[in-house]
Order: structure tokens, then C-alpha cells, then sequence
């Protein structure tokens, strides 16, 4: 489960921008997470309270958006929000198209005191 390895990269993030800021605990963290990234937001969840415990981020509120696929047609320009994963332009049908939305996790915010 390569979320627990996520969660601790995310732990580290959140201590350094904790420090950064002079501030002694965080108190809400948002993440965006695309469909198609591969993470499990259940597992990720698990993970986050399982590791938080004793860090900067205990007793943190946590905050995720999944994000849908998003695809863009490089023939007729389309943007295209997937509900399946068939990557073929809905307006054209064209099969060359480009993610542009979906694929990555990040970390959107942090609420520190």
C-alpha cells in the first residue's frame, strides 16, 4: 500500500512548511487527488490518521477533493470531463487528446497556528 509512503512524504511537507512559518501545529490540511492518480482516498484517510499521531499535524482536520479526469481534444479543442476512462474526444472522436487534469495529487492548503 503505497499510501502509507504518501502520507509520510505529506507529514515531512507539512513539518517544513510548519517550521517555515514559525507555526506549532496544523490544523487543516487540504489535497486534491486525480482519479487516475493512483491513489486510494480510503487508504490515504487510513494512512493520514494512523501517521499523524505525535506530529504537527495531530488533531488536524482532513480535507480531500478527488478530482475527475479532465482531457482536452488537440484536433477540435474540446475540454472534456471523463466519467470513464475512454479517452476519445466526445465531440469529435478523435483519439488524440491530452490529460489535463486528474493525474496528480497535491497538497492545496495548510491551516497553521
Amino acid at each position: 500500500m503505497h499510501e502509507y509512503s504518501i502520507v509520510q512524504a505529506l507529514l515531512t511537507q507539512c513539518e517544513d512548511i510548519a517550521r517555515e512559518n514559525e507555526a506549532e501545529l496544523v490544523s487543516k490540511i487540504v489535497v486534491k487527488i486525480g482519479k487516475m492518480s493512483g491513489v486510494e482516498p480510503h487508504l490515504l484517510e487510513i494512512a493520514f490518521h494512523t501517521f499523524k499521531e505525535k506530529t504537527v499535524c495531530d488533531g488536524a482536520e482532513f480535507v480531500m477533493s478527488v478530482q475527475p479526469v479532465v482531457i482536452e481534444c488537440r484536433v477540435c479543442g474540446a475540454v472534456t470531463e471523463l466519467e470513464k476512462f475512454h479517452y476519445k474526444c466526445p465531440s469529435c472522436e478523435s483519439l488524440d487528446v491530452k490529460v489535463i487534469d486528474g493525474e496528480e495529487m497535491f497538497l492545496m492548503s495548510l491551516e497553521m497556528e
